[in-house]
């Protein structure tokens, strides 16, 4: 899109793209009838008339300027926390990348020009990319909310029947995990992250690692149940006030519901149960105190893991993750022993096989949880993996009844419906395709290409 105009007695020309705004100068001007100033918009014919976007660069305009991109320039707050110059440096490779709106735009919008035909091949091509991305994205998700509900059984099983304290488990976990340094250096890059990264990496790496920390903590003074509700309740909540706060990311009206449906259905989860709430045993003061020390830790451990989340979205494809695999994993081995001797937790070892076995299930599960989550990063909004991996709550709950059978509560089972069809229905909204979306983004795209102003 172009148009021209007489600014002290030279011709500017400027070319409007998506993604920026480019300004040539000549010393020509054109006649005007008024002195001073004139005006020139081409016209279908004219030189500079078909130099409209293709529809490539007309849906990532719309992706842009979606609702998680309407914080407009004036209502940004001078400086944020995290890559305010690395959004500057995305723009310019992505500038780079197109060319600037030149051939490549123009040769797009030759190919797009003639009939409504060409728009909608276009339009539909756009569209099976973008949601066979999306669903490669989203069953990762949903393995690693599979692998994160086995994660609860193991841990609990591990506790329970072989005596193992669950910072021994993390200790022996974030030690195996070490083996991933293997990946960034087949892959010939540094370890410890790229130069002007390492910094927000190790800050990554460790609020990632504290949060595991206190999370395996709390299971000795709660349920492993309630610690992990409440971690993941306070992780979704937290990482959609921070991701807003540090990155300007906020959510859909339609992602903000149904992500506060699936935070209602956990708080369910935790509502105390008839014989917790009718009591008439009096409270032991010691185990009160123990109690609310444990619920402590877990929102401590949601609120690092918010911070992780929202870390590592804004470094995105900075950081591979096998390398933020590696960061959290010798942090971690850094991190548990001394929170070890802070709480003064026994150590034990395990003298089995099926012990061996067990830690070993461990730490597949989760390597294959923290490579799922951290790919979607790369793509989603940090509460939306959140509230997706809420999935492992009632996976945990099926598993739990096939090894230990004992039949849940009315609020326990309708907090997990409520947290499923929550889950559902954030998928379906991604994934399924929308035709009054489409036929909008559509007749946007067509109106722009027939107008005689470009």
């Amino acid at each position: 899109m172009e148009s021209t105009h007489l600014l002290s007695g030279s011709k500017k020309r400027v070319k409007i793209h998506p993604h920026t705004v480019t300004a040539k100068y000549a010393t020509q001007a054109p006649h005007s009838p008024q002195p001073g100033i004139h005006t020139h918009f081409p016209q279908p014919g004219d030189e500079g008339y078909d130099d409209a976007p293709s529809f490539e660069d007309f849906g990532s305009f719309l992706e842009e300027t979606s609702d998680k991109k309407r914080l407009t320039e004036s209502k940004k707050w001078p400086m944020t926390l995290f890559g305010s110059k690395d959004k500057n440096k995305d723009a310019s490779h992505k500038l780079q990348a197109t060319g600037g709106g030149g051939e490549g735009s123009e040769g797009g919008a030759k190919a797009v020009k003639g009939s409504g035909k060409g728009v909608g091949e276009q339009l539909a091509s756009f569209g099976e990319a973008s949601v066979s991305a999306s669903r490669f994205t989203w069953l990762g998700l949903f393995c690693a909310a599979l692998a994160h509900g086995c994660l609860i059984v193991l841990t609990r099983l591990a506790v329970e029947r072989f005596s193992l304290g669950p910072l021994f488990l993390l200790l022996v976990r974030s030690i195996v995990q070490l083996l991933s340094v293997a990946i960034p250096l087949y892959r010939g890059q540094n370890p410890f992250g790229p130069e002007g990264y390492r910094l927000r990496l190790l800050c990554y790496g460790i609020a990632y690692s504290l949060s595991l920390c206190c999370a395996y903590s709390s299971l000795t003074f709660v349920s492993p149940g309630d610690g992990t509700t409440t971690w993941r309740l306070a992780t979704t909540a937290l990482s959609a006030t921070l991701a807003f706060l540090l990155l300007e990311e906020r959510l859909g009206l339609a992602d903000g519901i149904t992500t506060a449906a699936g935070l209602c259905g956990l708080g369910l989860l935790l509502l105390p149960t008839t014989d917790e709430s009718y009591s008439d045993s009096p409270i032991d003061p010691v185990a009160f105190w123990k109690g609310a020390f444990g619920w402590s830790l877990s929102a401590l451990a949601g609120l690092w893991m918010a911070l992780a989340l929202v870390g590592y979205r804004s470094l995105k494809d900075r950081v591979g993750m096998g390398t933020a695999l590696f960061t959290v994993s010798w942090t971690g081995c850094l991190l548990t022993p001394a929170t070890l001797v802070l709480l003064q937790e026994g150590w034990s070892w395990p003298m089995s096989a099926p012990a061996w076995g067990l830690i070993l299930g461990l730490v597949a599960c989760s390597v294959a949880a923290f490579l799922g989550m951290t790919h979607a990063l790369t793509r989603l909004h940090p509460a939306l993996v959140s509230a997706s991996q809420s999935l492992e709550i009632p996976i945990a709950m099926l598993l739990h009844l096939a090894v230990f059978p004992v039949a849940p509560t009315a609020p326990e089972v309708v907090g997990n419906v409520m947290v499923v069809l929550s889950v559902g229905w954030l998928v379906a909204m991604k994934l399924l395709p929308s035709r009054g979306g489409g036929r909008r983004q559509r007749e946007e795209y067509e109106e722009i290409l027939e107008s005689p102003i470009k």
